[in-house]
């Protein structure tokens, strides 16, 4: 009988914990980037929906087990959100394995995968599904390839995020002057589609900024910018508009070798407002590197040499634009200095390294030239800052380079990169709601410049055995302590019996 009633009370206790499993979870996430627990964004995002949203997730069966796993972390993730969403978020599996299922997929806009598998000493090519619609209403998102990890989370929250928003407030990008299009932004226009409706604003053709446009981006104007267009500029900020601006104040040209000053009439107006942008080139110790030929013996070698005018900023302030970046490459930037007065707060959030300084122009790029700690007496140089006017409520966010948002575009756009430009934006339309989860991954552990260097071997080569060899210590150590133990064990035993 208490077997029984003990059984009985198990299986009772097994059932109440499954039922509170459903509406409760318990996770401990030790990860420095909280990579297994949802944001404070996707939570506000599903607690603010308030239309039904259906998701057909398509997941071939009999996967490889990477694709698998992004199977099971995107089913779990279903379940959170359904539960977070209060039942406004409802889902299911799908396994295409007929060929009317995969025809529905297809339709659906989520195309098979071929991946290579081994099965029996033999590799072969393996159809296979990962994809996801998500539909509200008429309105549908895909979700063509899942990925594991951050990207997922912010994959699926903006989407839905997407099908929520009803009416997208606008956002100006200052055409006319040389400035890069939508298709040269072709991420920061990915990412601000989702809550904005981003125009290009010419405003020559324009009587004034439309009040509809929540911010205006300029973004690294090349020709001279008539007075009449900074007028424009100027009252849209003394209404209390923002703005965004990155401006080049010196330009480098690889091909020729030679690094001028620009001058196009923003730098005037900036001034004005107490911000200057020194007509002069940032150089780091931290930085970007060139490609040159060097020869070795009979051959030309294309090799990498680091290259001072491409500062790479890991220093950042805390601040909602700068949070999570870990590295933006800034090609010929130049600092930034507040030279206002009380009338406005100027706030820098991002800095060069400990090691930097600065050259004039008209200067030549010798790319074989070694630098020392005297070229780089500088630390901490802003080359980024926000400005707000403590009387109209205007706002400048201000960097001191305006190509930092297309660097790499050819080779594939730095994500820290473009999240810089759509973080900007986010936070001066006060809609700061996905900037935690744009930024949201795993942390890199690049070397600290302190251990780089040939001069700095020594350093490296001691932490390299310390890693190396101080488990192997600890590990002897204890064995040690536990031999000696046993021993005096034994003994005292021994003892014991003996008297």
């Amino acid at each position: 009988m208490k077997n029984t009633i003990s059984i009985l009370l198990v299986i009772g206790i097994l059932v109440l914990v499954n039922l509170l499993s459903k509406r409760f979870f318990l996770r401990f996430d030790l990860t420095e980037d909280q990579e297994f627990t949802l944001s404070q964004a996707t939570e506000d995002i599903l607690g603010e929906l308030t239309e039904p949203i259906t998701i057909s997730a398509y997941f071939s069966s009999n996967m490889p087990a990477q694709i698998d796993k992004i199977k099971t972390d995107f089913e779990n993730m279903l379940f959170e959100y359904s539960t977070l969403s209060n039942g406004m978020i409802d889902f299911e599996i799908i396994d295409p394995e007929t060929e009317e299922i995969q025809q529905e997929a297809m339709q659906n806009g989520i195309q098979p995968l071929m991946i290579n598998v081994r099965e029996k000493d033999q590799s072969k090519q393996q159809k296979v599904f990962s994809g996801a619609v998500l539909q509200a209403g008429e309105v549908k998102e895909i979700l063509p390839v899942l990925v594991t990890g951050a990207g997922m989370e912010y994959a699926l929250t903006t989407a839905i995020k997407k099908l929520s928003v009803f009416e997208k407030p606008s956002i100006g990008l200052v055409q006319g002057h040389g400035e890069p299009s939508l298709s040269d932004l072709q991420q920061v226009y990915q990412s601000l589609s989702i809550l904005y409706t981003v125009e290009n604003v010419n405003l020559e053709t324009e009587v004034e900024i439309p009040s509809r446009f929540r911010a205006m981006a300029i973004v690294a104007p090349k020709d001279s910018i008539p007075p009449s267009h900074i007028a424009k500029l100027d009252d849209f900020y003394n209404k209390g508009g923002k703005i965004m601006l990155s401006l080049n104040r010196v330009n480098g040209d690889l091909q020729t070798a030679q690094g001028t000053e620009i001058v196009t009439g923003l730098e005037n107006w900036l001034q004005s407002k107490g911000i200057e942008i020194e007509g002069s080139f940032l150089i780091d110790a931290t930085c970007g590197s060139v490609t040159v030929q060097q020869r070795q013996g009979p051959f030309m070698m294309n090799t990498p040499v680091n290259f001072p005018f491409l500062p790479l900023i890991s220093k950042f302030a805390e601040h909602p634009i700068t949070k999570g970046l870990e590295q933006i490459i800034m090609p010929f930037a130049s600092p930034i200095r507040f030279v206002g007065d009380e009338s406005a707060t100027f706030t820098p959030i991002a800095f060069s390294s400990s090691q930097s300084g600065i050259v004039k122009p008209p200067t030549y790029f010798d790319v074989q030239r070694k630098w020392t700690a005297a070229d780089l007496p500088s630390a901490n140089l802003v080359v980024g800052g926000v400005l707000e006017n403590n009387t109209t409520g205007g706002k400048l966010v201000v960097f001191g380079d305006g190509d930092y948002a297309t660097a790499g575009q050819q080779g594939g756009q730095r994500s820290d990169n473009s999240s810089l430009m759509v973080n900007s934006i986010d936070w001066l339309s006060d809609d700061t709601g996905l900037i935690e989860l744009r930024t949201k991954g795993v942390a890199s552990r690049p070397i600290d410049s302190e251990y780089l260097g040939d001069e700095n071997a020594g350093k490296r080569d001691m932490i390299k055995y310390l890693n190396f060899g101080l488990p192997i210590v600890l590990v002897l150590l204890y064995a040690l302590f536990r031999s000696n133990r046993q021993r005096n064990l034994r003994m005292q035993r021994m003892q014991e019996r003996y008297s």
